[in-house]
């Protein structure tokens, strides 16, 4: 096994990631998109993670569940119907097994399994840790160490919220992929640029660039 694979291994056993995903149709209004987008958007993130760690997805969308079965690492938490953020994480949180748990949220169509392993890792030394999305404003990645309540506090501004929570900052690059998540037509561009995952470059009416390999 490869050192990069011997660390994936580490974070799986000790971290599960949950991942509340909207439902297709409803999400990412301001990025004014089709839900076959916003779905192959969740379902990369979702992909990508399980290549870190455990993932539990919540999702109320039953496309979205039936695709995701399909990813080996990702155990389905279906809604009967949507609750909120709040909500979909709470009942996520209550299917993982491990002592670190964590959230991300489920916009980051260029994120790369390396790059979360190697937040989980810096997070593991802390009793609650969250990364800045790429303007510094909100939160992609919220964790929590073995034995610790969890709190959160997504939506706008969310990153300074959770510090006041006691996360503590982690240190990740600008360029990591876990940091670019996308709302909007540039922020997918940009997103883009880093290189997008097969179901996203599928579904987006543009014509973008394969993922560096």
């Amino acid at each position: 096994m490869t050192d990069a694979g011997t660390a994936a291994g580490m974070a799986a056993s000790v971290w599960t990631v949950v991942v509340p995903l909207k439902s297709a149709a409803a999400g990412k209004s301001r990025l004014g998109v089709d839900a076959a987008l916003v779905r192959a958007i969740g379902l990369d993130t979702v992909a990508a993670a399980a290549t870190a760690a455990a993932v539990v997805l919540v999702t109320a969308d039953a496309e979205t569940a039936r695709q995701a079965a399909a990813i080996d690492g990702v155990r389905v938490v279906t809604e009967p119907e949507p609750r909120g953020i709040a909500a979909a994480i709470e009942r996520g949180l209550a299917a993982t097994t491990t002592p670190h748990r964590a959230v991300l949220l489920g916009d980051l169509p260029a994120l790369r399994g390396p790059d979360l392993t190697a937040a989980l890792d810096a997070a593991a030394s802390h009793d609650r840790a969250v990364v800045a999305d790429a303007e510094g404003t909100g939160s992609t990645l919220v964790t929590a160490g073995a034995g610790i309540v969890w709190a959160s506090a997504f939506g706008a501004d969310s990153f300074a919220r959770h510090v006041a929570l006691g996360c503590v900052p982690l240190d990740i690059p600008a360029t990591s992929t876990l940091r670019r998540d996308v709302d909007t037509p540039a922020q997918l561009a940009a997103a883009a640029a880093l290189g997008l995952g097969p179901r996203t470059r599928a579904a987006s009416p543009h014509a973008f660039p394969a993922r560096p390999r």
